[in-house]
């Protein structure tokens, strides 16, 4: 049985951004995070166990809604780099237990890494 997940079904990955320091509050023992980037409104964490995507809402931001997708729940993913001349977004599809995810990839991000990060933590 799947899971309904078409309000989160796309993500944008803007550019690599340093790991945020309040994201120790996210991680169980022993779980480190790695690369981190800017999203629309908030940030994406790969970490060794997950990526998690926070997303701020409302006009303070005070109001965050955390988004977990652990590695083991990954079935398949596919990559596309950018094009030339009207393609400015590279794309990573993800099919997962609970549904399909698509995530932009913007410029300040290199598609091929984070492809790359996905493998090593799912087929690692």
């Amino acid at each position: 049985m799947a899971i309904e997940v078409s309000a989160i079904t796309e993500w944008t990955f803007f550019n690599e951004i340093p790991i945020p320091e309040d994201v120790t509050n996210l991680l169980v023992p022993g779980e480190q995070a790695f690369r981190a980037f800017k999203t629309f409104r908030d940030s994406a964490i790969f970490t060794d166990r997950r990526l998690i995507v926070r997303d701020s809402q409302g006009i303070s931001g005070k109001k965050v809604e955390i988004y977990s997708l652990p590695y083991t729940s990954i079935n398949m993913w596919s990559s596309e780099n950018a094009g030339k001349l009207l393609d400015f977004n590279a794309e990573i599809e993800l099919w997962t237990k609970a549904g399909h995810i698509k995530i932009k990839v913007g410029k300040g991000c290199d598609v091929r890494a984070i492809d790359m990060l996905i493998a090593n933590y799912v087929v690692g």
